[in-house]
């Protein structure tokens, strides 16, 4: 057992399936960041200074002691943090998107240009080289 899993984690795909999803976390680190510090808050400016990490639906309140603490949290809807997410969700498909794009016009140009490159002549066949010895035999 111990050899097929060795062979199992060793095989190409594992290994590239494992720095996909390392490059992935971080390019997902990348975009929540850029959503959350440089996208949404000029749209939060101007929906009028709004701060969608703030955006809640209480269902109840969170019960205090007297001396203010908390003792059980509020439960509430998130609906800030649902609109947060699908927004660094469509800005990641956008990125994406326009990768595979990029990839895609790449892969076609470059198999145009293979297949506009003439094949190199092909010399005479074995049997085109065996009927000129014969010829030359012949007339010796």
């Amino acid at each position: 057992m111990w050899k097929e899993f060795k062979a199992f984690i060793m095989r190409g795909n594992v290994l590239d399936l494992a720095v996909a999803v390392i490059v992935a976390g971080a390019f997902g680190a990348i975009v929540k960041s850029f959503t959350a510090d440089i996208i949404m808050p000029p749209i939060g400016i101007a929906l009028g200074n709004v701060d969608f990490s703030d955006l809640a639906i209480t269902l109840q309140a969170a019960e205090l002691n007297d001396a203010g603490e908390v003792l059980k949290d509020a439960v509430e809807i998130r609906y800030g943090a649902f609109i947060q997410t699908v927004i660094d969700f469509l800005i990641i498909a956008f990125a994406i998107f326009m990768l595979v794009r990029t990839y895609n016009k790449v892969s076609e140009k470059l198999k145009k240009q293979e297949e506009e490159v003439p094949a190199p002549p092909t010399g005479p066949t074995q049997e085109e080289l065996l009927a000129e010895i014969r010829d030359l035999l012949r007339n010796q």
